[in-house]
């Protein structure tokens, strides 16, 4: 589903991703670990559209969308969670999650149907419907960008530090959230920097450091490096 090819993108003189090439197959959970600083945000951002590539290749389904606008991007198949978890925290929940089917907002009655398939997934949702989102707890703000995300109808779900902030039992719920996203066929691009949990779920991974791909291959083969704090950080 998605082909990034020698991709390189920065912020001013500053390259937070250096030549790097990942793929994702239809129905695929990948992971792209890395320490802090590693541009593994960078490389979603770029593929979302959200950073201008200076250089390399992003494909969607065979198709070149590299540069395409995040708008575009949306529009395409491609939506993506960022790890700041932003909600918009005056509307409810449900007002939230219908914002994120924007661009099928003629389509009611599916619309409809998908908001009932999100409070299947996330009950806890449904049970705060009418509560204003800002006052949602850390766990259930990440539910509900999951959600609204997927309100979008994607192909491709693009997911930064779900984790991040999370309690350990809420941080086991996320990725059991993902695991059940994985099942309807969605393609997966999680980030994470909790490593350990990552490769549990995943199908293959890539270790990202200083901007460049440092390791790849399937989960089970990254969980089992003896070097994978090497790959991390360089030593």
């Amino acid at each position: 589903m998605i082909k990034v090819s020698n991709l390189e993108a920065g912020y001013g003189p500053v390259r937070a991703v250096r030549g790097v090439s990942i793929n994702v197959g239809k129905g695929e959970l990948v992971t792209v670990l890395g320490a802090n600083g590693a541009g593994k945000s960078s490389l979603l951002l770029t593929i979302a559209g959200a950073l201008k590539p200076t250089g390399g290749q992003v494909h969607l389904d065979g198709i070149d969308v590299t540069g395409s606008s995040p708008e575009r991007m949306v529009r395409r198949g491609v939506s993506m969670v960022p790890e700041t978890r932003d909600v918009f925290p005056d509307l409810t929940v449900a007002e939230n999650l219908r914002l994120g089917a924007y661009i099928r907002r003629s389509k009611i009655d599916i619309v409809r149907a998908d908001l009932e398939k999100m409070y299947a997934l996330f009950p806890r949702l449904q049970e705060r419907v009418d509560q204003a989102a800002g006052t949602l707890s850390g766990g259930e703000q990440q539910m509900l960008v999951i959600a609204r995300a997927m309100m979008a109808d994607p192909k491709v779900l693009l997911l930064d530090e779900p984790s991040l902030g999370l309690a350990p039992n809420l941080v086991d719920q996320i990725f059991d959230m993902i695991v059940e996203l994985k099942t309807t066929g969605l393609s997966i691009l999680l980030v994470e920097q909790n490593a350990s949990k990552a490769l549990q779920i995943a199908d293959r991974a890539y270790v990202l450091r200083l901007g460049e791909i440092a390791a790849e291959g399937s989960a089970a083969e990254i969980a089992e490096a003896s070097d994978l704090h090497a790959m991390y950080l360089g030593g």
